[in-house]
């Protein structure tokens, strides 16, 4: 597969985030950009996966559609397999773990014997070492099989992407940086105005809003997959990367605050490995001593505590009720992005929010992005 192939690329989403993620990916100029089941596809060649992986906020991995072929039986697949070009992308020293799902109508039925026939031409055709657990692979392989049609595809993102690589400390029940880069892009954020998260936690909503404001790429400080395929023009990536980590001062800055302490040092920490430090403020408060920081209105971000973790439901009305009446009374001018899993927390924020985006697995739960218009004075 030469750099300038053009193949499918297959972008991971996060399910309900899939509309954010194409217009995500159709902003940053990609080809050919439309939804698929599971995530979005769009069309490229080699450098589109590198500066997908680097500069894509929202993706969960990248993948690639390295090829297919039929097979309607195991030993049809095996030929077809040791046939493959296997060379093109893969490297011979380097691990490789092979996966397989079958869809109903397939031939072919058994997965776990599908993928060993795949691992087996890997292995003997090209020489690459096969492995069976996920932490000793580099690369992994997929093999999907639907309708008698076997499409293969590597991962070219390794780790998920939203393991950006600057968050060591994180606190309890902590929101995906993707998560939180495409909800800050569902509340129309764009960079050009401050974002302030009064429960902050870890810090993911003022440092993701930070880096974008800046135009640093989410994936600059991080290793991928693909980096290990033969796939790789070292320096052209090397020059793609360096791009990447050019920061240009946000004119405004970031504000975190949390009623803990150890919260709020991890904030600071994170912001400090991320290189956002110098925009960011995070500070040890409690909600009810909010105010707005000097200089223009801008977006509220929130993430409060809700579901099954919190015991008495209760103090989570009065809380979100509380939080409400703190941002109505002083924060006229401002937007608010809520994120929380139960409608009825949301109302009792009695904010004027608009109908519901739609729900998104976090943590076991489902949760949905609540959006307000701005907020009227109350002078």
């Amino acid at each position: 597969m030469e750099h300038t192939a053009d193949f499918e690329i297959f972008l991971v989403a996060l399910p309900g985030l899939e509309h954010a993620l194409c217009d995500e990916a159709r902003a940053l100029g990609f080809a050919g950009v439309r939804i698929v089941p599971g995530g979005v596809a769009l069309r490229g060649g080699w450098p589109d996966v590198w500066r997908a992986n680097l500069w894509l906020r929202g993706a969960t991995r990248v993948l690639v559609r390295i090829g297919e072929f039929r097979a309607f039986h195991l030993a049809q697949l095996d030929k077809r397999a040791r046939k493959f070009p296997w060379g093109d992308v893969l490297r011979a020293d380097v691990p490789v773990r092979v996966e397989a799902s079958c869809s109903k109508g397939s031939k072919i039925y058994h997965a776990g014997a599908a993928a060993q026939r795949v691992a087996r031409a890997i292995s003997e055709e090209l020489g690459a070492p096969v492995v069976e657990a996920a932490q000793d692979a580099v690369i992994r392989v997929m093999l999907r099989i639907d309708d008698n049609l076997c499409t293969l595809s590597v991962d070219s993102s390794g780790a998920a992407l939203h393991k950006r690589g600057h968050k060591q400390a994180m606190g309890k029940a902590p929101l995906r940086e993707t998560m939180a880069a495409l909800f800050l892009r569902q509340c129309g954020y764009t960079g050009t105005e401050p974002v302030l998260d009064p429960m902050c936690g870890s810090g993911t909503f003022v440092i993701e809003a930070s880096e974008m404001a800046a135009g640093l790429a989410p994936g600059r400080a991080r290793g991928f997959a693909f980096e290990q395929m033969v796939t790789i023009d070292a320096a052209r990536w090397a020059e793609m990367r360096a791009q990447g980590a050019i920061a240009q001062a946000p004119v405004q800055r970031f504000y975190g605050s949390d009623r803990d302490a150890g919260a709020v040092r991890m904030a600071g920490e994170n912001a400090e490995r991320a290189g956002v430090a110098d925009w960011c403020s995070f500070t040890q408060m409690s909600f009810s001593d909010l105010v707005p920081p000097e200089g223009p209105p801008g977006l509220v971000m929130v993430n409060p505590p809700y579901g099954a973790r919190i015991g008495n439901k209760k103090l989570l009305y009065g809380l979100y009720g509380g939080l409400g009446a703190v941002l109505k009374e002083r924060f006229g001018g401002w937007r608010v992005g809520m994120v929380t899993s139960e409608p009825g927390l949301a109302k009792a924020a009695g904010l004027p929010f608009e109908p519901a985006g739609p729900p998104v697995v976090h943590g076991g739960l489902k949760v949905r992005l609540y959006r307000s218009a701005t907020l009227r004075s109350s002078a």
